[in-house]
């Protein structure tokens, strides 16, 4: 009888696993080097003869390009399409040099998360300076950049005006469609908001979350995170929140009247477990994640080395969840192929683009990988 649900559990990981993409049984998730020959520097060129230095955030633009927070040489880096890598924005010396200035002598300390909007612009969580940087084309020059504080002054804690915002170590960033920014506010242990009305004036709040460390969902009067790293949004306004010392992956929902809703989506406790129901899988210390246009969510589990898969098991009730394991096979090293047998070192960041591609960025190996369903 065990061996029966054995078999039984496994097959229906294998199925929602693929919920997203025509099941063929000569097709499997496969795992890739995109860029990066897994040596530490800051070479630019040839993707696979390009070097990071231990990049940690990723996103991918609606016509391919990967963006990467190279977070050891204090740079924003682009993949494009044609496999090439540069330095969009940003010098290997870390340091502060605050608005408009022309990416290839801006100065970033240690930028951690990346998210990029419909029109293209970057938005990056720039951890050592507190603050939320803005990165957009260079009107008078397309193939340059400029770089922007949207939000944040120094260190600390206050909701208000961009010049007066206060961020502490934010780590994830991510954008809905409409341009809002939000903010995996690690130090603080909240998830803030930040938006720009009509007349392009910034303000930043709190959407949820405490000055208190902890784990309490909406029943309890303070919705408690733990050193929240990641941060993404769905299409319908939803956020998602790589709890990272809660080992929980935490949604956020508004409803018509503007009240905020916090649950467990999926996580219990410290561990590595998958599971038919979210709340029972196991994680540790979760940090990016993404989300596709079918609500289901990747993490990047850094400590199991394993890229996860939260998939929503009926469209009607999307807080009822299955957990599974798309790629890594929990050893910290570097492997490509098959993607329960490839092999990650912490990472970091994941991205999806919009055709169900997944991409790592690989901390440990200096790399940033791709998963695709494809055959092998």
């Amino acid at each position: 009888m065990a061996s029966h649900t054995i078999l039984a559990l496994s097959l229906t990981i294998l199925l929602i696993s693929c919920n997203n993409c025509t099941f063929s049984p000569n097709k499997a998730w496969v795992v890739t080097t995109l860029a990066g020959k897994g040596t530490e520097g800051n070479d630019n060129g040839n993707a696979l003869e390009a070097e990071f230095n231990r990049p940690y955030g990723v996103a991918v633009d609606s016509s391919g390009n990967v963006y990467v927070a190279d977070m050891g040489n204090n740079s924003i880096r682009r993949i494009d399409t044609d496999e090439t890598v540069s330095t969009l924005a940003g010098t290997v010396n870390a340091g502060f040099w605050d608005s408009n200035l022309p990416g290839t002598v801006m100065k970033f300390k240690m930028p951690i998360g990346v998210a990029v909007d419909s029109a293209g612009n970057l938005y990056v969580a720039e951890k050592d300076n507190h603050r939320i940087r803005k990165i957009t084309l260079d009107s008078t020059e397309p193939n340059r950049v400029v770089v922007s504080t949207l939000a944040g002054t120094s260190s600390g804690f206050k909701n208000g005006a961009r010049a007066e915002a206060q961020f502490k170590f934010p780590y994830g960033v991510a954008v809905d469609r409409v341009g809002n920014v939000y903010v995996a506010d690690t130090e603080n242990h909240r998830i803030r908001k930040i938006t720009t009305d009509s007349s392009c004036a910034v303000n930043v709040i709190t959407l949820a979350g405490s000055d208190e460390a902890g784990l309490g969902n909406s029943d309890d009067p303070k919705v408690k995170f733990n050193e929240p790293k990641g941060v993404a949004v769905d299409q319908a306004g939803n956020v998602y929140v790589g709890d990272r010392r809660n080992h929980r992956i935490r949604k956020i929902t508004t409803d018509s009247s503007g009240a905020v809703n916090v649950i467990t989506l999926a996580g219990s406790s410290y561990g590595y477990k998958n599971a038919i129901i979210g709340t029972e899988a196991q994680f540790r210390v979760p940090h990016g994640v993404a989300v596709d246009s079918a609500g289901n969510v990747y993490v990047a589990d850094s400590g199991n080395n394993c890229i996860r898969k939260i998939t929503i098991l009926d469209p009607n009730k999307p807080n009822e969840v299955a957990v599974s394991t798309l790629a890594g096979s929990g050893k910290a090293d570097y492997e490509d192929g098959i993607a329960k047998l490839a092999q990650f070192k912490d990472p970091t960041g994941v991205a999806v683009d919009s055709d169900g591609n997944i991409y790592v960025a690989d901390h440990g190996n200096h790399r940033i990988r791709k998963i695709e369903y494809r055959v092998p």
